[in-house]
């Protein structure tokens, strides 16, 4: 595959981005309909959860008739600031300057108030299985990503005002969350709202303090990480794979590809930015039942261990991003392929998903097209010669 043809569908998803000013829908922006400002549908959990869900799987986008606008979602800032990071290696005499400045600015204005911390939410009413989290209510998960995506623009760029949004968001993950214990070790909730066991969100916690003690050398952030990660490798199954969930009574047991990245991708900075390499072992056996049984024909992201549907596009995002972090270069090549050829608009946006039934078009913002154009971002930063 040539790398001409990624740079002009990467370059085609960017002008896409920018021309709808980083505003777009999300499979879970329903409750922003006003039908759920009356008084029932504000507090009913059944009909919240359930038509949230309906207009989440609908092929057809029914937002415009239930008055849904465009969302500014921040995790979506965070990501396209990411992407914006890698491309500047692959163009170093360009300046994005005002591009970073604007994301920055934006991401420091939108942090939820009143936590110890820096930290962020999704900028809509999100009714889960077992949580209710209002609009810009900070979750471990939105706060993971938008560091993340904080830090490798201050690895690249040496931005302070990027670390030390990094640095005071250890705050909220250490004093804000919740913690469940079994005995020395711990998983963070989900928000300070819940007491999920969600192995995923606590891995973002474990990345970000790991990250900022590779900085300041607080022996307190590490400290606090592994007792974090010790919990999730011990949540490894035999078979090398991780559920989604473990607390007893949570039905989400299943394995799947993305948030099985989000647990390999941490656990792997965790080790890289803490010298602890206690878990190896477990890093590895994980990430060979990753790329075993996520991948069908060797090239399209199956969605679940023992399931390809439906083919998404967070999870194409992020296969994109493990395969290419453990040295996978040829099956992520496939998949970019694959991707490009059956997954992008030809005006430039990302398909959600791709279902036994057909092809579900929906524009999603967040969930699709910026999470791809990071990745492809990336994996050009690692693969694009001049």
């Amino acid at each position: 595959m040539k790398t001409d043809f990624v740079l002009e569908r990467l370059f085609l998803l960017q002008d896409y981005i920018e021309r709808e000013a980083y505003r777009g829908y999300d499979p879970y922006d329903a409750l922003t309909s006003p039908l759920f400002r009356l008084p029932l549908l504000n507090h009913n959990k059944l009909l919240r959860w359930g038509f949230q869900q309906v207009v989440k799987r609908l092929p057809i986008n029914t937002r415009p008739l239930l008055g849904i606008a465009k969302g500014y979602n921040p995790v979506t800032l965070g990501l396209c600031l990411q992407g914006y990071a890698y491309l500047s290696r692959l163009r170093p005499d360009e300046n994005d300057g005002m591009k970073f400045e604007f994301l920055l600015s934006e991401l420091e204005r939108l942090q939820s108030k009143g936590y110890s911390g820096a930290c962020w939410g999704y900028d809509f009413d999100w009714e889960a299985r077992y949580a209710r989290i209002p609009a810009f209510a900070p979750t471990v998960v939105a706060t993971g990503f938008i560091t993340n995506a904080l830090f490798e623009y201050y690895q690249i760029t040496r931005s302070q005002k990027a670390f030390d949004l990094c640095e005071s968001a250890t705050r909220f993950v250490m004093n804000g969350l919740n913690k469940t214990f079994e005995g020395d070790a711990f998983c963070y909730s989900y928000s300070p709202l819940d007491r999920q066991v969600v192995l995923n969100a606590t891995m973002k916690g474990a990345r970000l303090l790991a990250q900022v003690y590779s900085v300041t050398k607080n022996q307190v952030l590490i400290d606090e990480a592994r007792k974090t990660v010790k919990f999730v490798a011990k949540k490894q199954q035999p078979s090398g794979a991780w559920a989604y969930a473990t607390k007893q009574g949570d039905a989400r047991t299943w394995a799947d590809n993305f948030h099985t990245g989000y647990v390999l991708d941490c656990l792997d900075d965790y080790q890289k930015h803490s010298g602890d390499r206690s878990f190896k072992d477990a890093l590895q056996k994980g990430v060979t039942y990753y790329e075993a049984n996520f991948f069908e024909n060797g090239e399209i992201p199956k969605y679940y261990d023992k399931s390809l549907y439906p083919i998404d596009a967070t999870a194409i995002a992020q296969s994109i991003l493990t395969l290419t972090r453990f040295g996978k270069m040829d099956l992520a090549e496939r998949v970019v392929n694959w991707t490009l050829n059956n997954m992008q608009d030809e005006s430039g946006y990302i398909y959600y998903q791709r279902t036994k039934r057909g092809v579900n078009k929906i524009p999603y913002m967040r969930w699709s097209s910026a999470w791809v154009f990071m990745a492809l971002a990336k994996y050009l930063s690692l693969t694009h010669k001049d």
